[in-house]
């Protein structure tokens, strides 16, 4: 017993060591997605402001494919020494449900903090006769199997928002997938389909310049940045409903406790910044913050969510 507590006290001591010299060299960022998407993008909004209150450049490392699989595996196996974080989206409770993967999600992964919710959002074709989500229920049901929504890809947060829909309303609607938010938006724009589900910032130019016709978000809460556009729960007082695509940031499991504190605290310092929170508002992000034990509450709790979806909807990669 008394070795057992000499030997967690030496492990205290050496995280406390660890997060009064950290960080002595650059840190770097794996982002499991190609640049200029959106995890690569709200990164970026962050990099310089970590960079200066951290003291070190701070390196984003683009490891896109296998839809963030890749990456988050590299992530999983980096060295826990504080100087390899994880930076990504929803998919992250999505993917080890649909694809095989070589890591745990609880496991192998330290929460360190949420950063920013973003909503999918249901848009329509100006030329449909669709208004408002109560518009698709409806038509949906007069016309069973036979209206048509573009999501960015089999098991991605959009086409998960799409079947949920179909689950809360009782509702029969055909997936199409698409490689990707940019030719989903093209057909929707086109007409060949005439109801779209994409991040906000993939859709909110073309909805401003009056092309989408944006009926709801599918979060718990209307975005402050479109303030106007209801969300699913409450145009359809379906309260069960939402599809939060965060983002937020991970450590590999065993990274030092004080690191990881240390690392939560600046995020958190950086998103009460007036320039960096416009940023993101301006990306259709909802600047959020939390603490680890939060973000693994929500791991937890969104693994067991997609879980019974996933089997609910059918939903393969197929």
């Amino acid at each position: 017993m008394r070795k057992g507590i000499i030997a967690l006290a030496a492990v205290f001591a050496a995280s406390i060591a660890w997060g009064s010299d950290w960080p002595t060299k650059p840190i770097r960022f794996i982002v499991p997605y190609p640049p200029g998407g959106g995890t690569d993008v709200i990164a970026r909004i962050l990099q310089s402001q970590l960079s200066g209150s951290l003291g070190q450049s701070v390196i984003i490392e683009n490891r896109g494919g296998a839809g963030g699989v890749l990456g988050t595996e590299a992530a999983a196996k980096a060295n826990p020494d504080g100087y390899t974080f994880l930076f990504t989206l929803s998919s992250h409770t999505i993917n080890p449900l649909l694809y095989k993967v070589n890591y745990d999600v609880e496991r192998d992964f330290a929460p360190v903090s949420l950063i920013v919710s973003v909503p999918q959002l249901i848009a329509a074709y100006p030329g449909a006769p669709i208004q408002n989500v109560a518009d698709i229920v409806a038509l949906a049901k007069e016309h069973p199997g036979t209206l048509h929504f573009a999501s960015v890809g089999n098991g991605t947060p959009s086409h998960i928002a799409g079947e949920l829909l179909k689950l809360r309303t009782s509702i029969d609607m055909v997936h199409v997938p698409y490689k990707g938010g940019g030719p989903a938006v093209a057909d929707t724009l086109g007409g060949q389909v005439p109801l779209l589900i994409v991040t906000m910032p993939a859709a909110m130019s073309h909805v401003r310049a009056g092309k989408l016709r944006a009926l709801a978000v599918t979060t718990r809460r209307r975005n402050p940045g479109a303030p106007d556009i209801p969300t699913v729960a409450e145009a359809l007082k379906v309260p069960d409903y939402e599809v939060d695509s965060w983002y937020a940031m991970f450590a590999p499991a065993r990274t030092p406790p004080a690191i990881v504190a240390r690392m939560q605290t600046e995020i958190a310092h950086a998103l009460e910044q007036p320039t960096i929170r416009q940023k993101l508002l301006e990306q259709g992000g909802d600047p959020v913050g939390s603490t680890p034990e939060h973000l693994d509450r929500v791991v937890k709790a969104e693994l067991r969510k997609w879980a019974e979806l996933i089997r609910e909807a059918h939903i393969t990669l197929d």
